[in-house]
């Protein structure tokens, strides 16, 4: 006899019952908002991709649909007793994806899966949770990716006595840990810059230190001119090679000098770009206004004078006209079949004037199919006339899209996926501009073997970030495979910052990171060498976000001359560590904690490498940690990073 049928019928039954029965209580049934994961929202009685919670062809009436990596964090209150569930990946998947379930309690892993790919059969857990306190349920992504990682914790259900379970939020101070820049003059931002021969040259020297400064240049090459009163550098020169530029900054209190590298060449972006953007803040809401603020707030807020450099309209600044909003209306094409710009966006000319008169540069949009994701107009066998309109109009960077490609051109291969960039790429050198090219198709057919091929400048290795960890830990934490294809003029993009106040057209709010995780996110992305866009709205930039964003010393780690990608010495499920070399021979470390509760975590100086001891410096705390002769150990905050340069002694 079959009990399946009858045992399902139960379930049923108890599914359409009140959620809590007597003294069990379904996680499903919990507020689950504080949940982090890679993809999507949690599914409640349903996977996360909003369908009935199917494992290996059996269907399960409640429990909780998620995604790698995910977290949800439990307080028992010290009464429950037991959590039991049916675990597995979800059959919408079509047998992709591969994942591991754990359970830990109190910082003690008290069960795991194993790994488990789509089609296998559920697997039941039963965990006694005696005085366990605290609960976490984690979903990792198997170590390959969290491509199709579709996580079930169907009938997930925990048995307790007195006072509810309840989800567990985590509520951590925002310690700021960077000192002020003193009031003497201080240079910061890249030490190298590119630029093509004959093109318009702008660069903004930035520098922090009490106002009103004076700005000096010995060995500028012909035809560039430096303004004194703002440090602003332009022209264009016809000398190419190396320029070994001397650039000195004064005030009343003292002054600074350093060497500016003026490279007069083929190669653009010899550092990451760092900027802003406007999409993760007004996404298809944006205007001229948000635009021109945000410049003047880049400015206001000091960031420049961290190198802080470009502005970048991402889509809806194009036409649409199948969009009830008549702002978005207008003729797409002149006569000349160049693209003409949204009523929102009247004089595109103007606006970039403004944001050169501030030192900064200016970023644009578009697709290489007919329309943007936003389904606005976009190049598709316009890519001349485009290339034209964008360097006409004054702007210096282009992020190029996939979206809508593979609907009008089919294929398959690596001369597909280059096919539109090379396209485009040939058509913005051809320009007397200057135009940064930033390929946006998702990493795609290993795109970092091939997009410097394409005169691409930067390449997304992956979808879309958002601001919780489960998202960044699947994007950041799985990048490391990309070191080799970074350097000067090429970089891997894992996508924007997801700090300050963030919301995508509506809704801003706080950035959902909490800051240990907002440190290291920004740790992460200086080691991986990666443009540091920000997604934020720059008028609501609070102590904590502006101190984040304006740490030279870890800055200088993402504007490293030598542009290195970093390296992951170490991959634990709960710690990894990264070192990048440095142009000066020093090594940057990043000791990462990816646990739920503070851990040690160490490295030996024999397994980087290293002989003797080593001087170490924090970075962010900007203070020397003294002469260490084996290695270093430190105490790192749940889901927080200790980030530090070392240097061998010079006895």
């Amino acid at each position: 006899m079959s009990y399946a049928k009858p045992l399902l019928a139960i379930l049923f039954a108890l599914a359409s019952s009140d959620a809590l029965l007597g003294d069990e209580l379904r996680v499903s049934a919990m507020d689950l908002s504080s949940i982090t994961q890679g993809w999507g929202d949690p599914g409640i009685n349903t996977s996360v991709g909003k369908k009935p919670l199917t494992i290996a062809g059996t269907t399960f009436p409640f429990g909780v649909g998620t995604h790698a990596v995910s977290t949800l964090n439990l307080d028992l209150k010290g009464g429950a007793s037991r959590f039991t569930s049916q675990v597995g990946v979800d059959d919408e998947t079509d047998g992709q994806g591969s994942i591991e379930f754990k359970l830990i309690g109190d910082s003690r892993e008290l069960w795991t899966s194993g790994l488990m790919k789509g089609k296998e059969k559920a697997k039941p857990v039963d965990v006694d949770l005696t005085g366990v306190r605290k609960l976490t349920m984690l979903v990792t992504d198997g170590g390959d990716g969290v491509i199709a990682d579709h996580a079930d914790w169907a009938m997930a259900a925990i048995r307790y006595s007195g006072a509810k379970p309840e989800p567990l939020v985590i509520d951590e101070p925002a310690v700021i840990l960077t000192p002020k820049a003193p009031p003497q003059p201080r240079i910061n931002g890249a030490k190298v810059v590119g630029v093509r021969p004959g093109n318009p040259f702008l660069f903004a020297i930035p520098a922090t230190g009490t106002r009103p400064m004076t700005y000096h240049a010995t060995g500028l090459p012909t035809g560039l001119i430096l303004d004194s009163a703002t440090g602003i550098i332009t022209g264009s020169t016809a000398a190419t090679g190396r320029h070994d530029v001397t650039v000195t900054v004064s005030n009343s209190l003292g002054m600074a000098s350093r060497t500016l590298r003026i490279m007069v060449g083929d190669m653009l972006a010899l550092t990451p770009p760092m900027g802003w953007n406007s999409w993760n803040c007004f996404a298809n809401t944006v205007t001229e206004h948000h635009v021109l603020d945000a410049a003047d707030d880049l400015v206001k807020s000091g960031l420049r004078d961290h190198g802080w450099t470009y502005i970048n309209i991402d889509d809806c600044w194009m036409p649409k006209n199948s969009d009830p909003d008549a702002t978005m209306h207008g003729p797409e094409r002149d006569a000349a079949g160049k693209i003409n710009s949204n009523p929102r966006f009247p004089d595109m000319k103007r606006m970039t004037d403004h944001i050169h008169a501030l030192g900064l540069k200016a970023g644009i949009y578009s697709s290489p199919g007919p329309t943007t994701c936003g389904e606005c107009v976009a190049s598709y066998k316009h890519e001349k006339q485009d290339a034209e309109r964008w360097a006409e109009w004054g702007f210096d960077y282009l992020k190029y899209d996939w979206c809508s490609y593979s609907q009008v051109e089919k294929g398959s291969g690596r001369d597909y996926f280059k096919k539109p960039y090379a396209l485009m790429g040939g058509m913005l050198k051809a320009q007397k501009r200057d135009i940064v090219f930033s390929l946006c198709q998702y990493g795609m057919e290993n795109v970092g073997e091939w997009g410097a091929s394409v005169n691409g400048n930067s390449w997304r290795t992956t979808l879309d970030i958002y601001d919780n960890w489960g998202k960044l830990l699947s994007i950041g934490f799985n990048q490391a495979e990309f070191a080799q294809f970074t350097g000067p003029g090429h970089w891997n993009d894992p996508d924007m910052l997801v700090v300050g106040w963030v919301g995508w057209g509506s809704n801003l709010h706080p950035t959902h990171l909490t800051p240990n995780e907002q440190y290291s996110h920004v740790s992460l992305w200086c080691l991986l060498s990666a443009p540091l866009l920000l997604g934020c709205d720059l008028a609501k930039l609070d102590d904590f976000t502006l101190n984040l964003l304006t740490n030279d010393e870890v800055l200088a780690v993402n504007q490293d001359p030598l542009g290195h990608g970093a390296h992951r010495v170490l991959k634990r499920a709960d710690q990894e560590i990264y070192t990048k070399l440095l142009e000066d021979g020093s090594l940057a470390i990043g000791l990462f904690n990816l646990y739920e509760d503070e851990e040690t975590v160490s490295i030996h100086w024999s397994d980087l490498g290293l002989t003797g001891s080593q001087q170490v410096r924090d970075l962010w705390r900007q203070h020397d940690l003294g002469l260490l002769p084996d290695g270093l150990s430190a105490r790192v905050p749940r889901h927080g990073c200790v980030l530090v340069t070392v240097t061998p002694s010079r006895k």
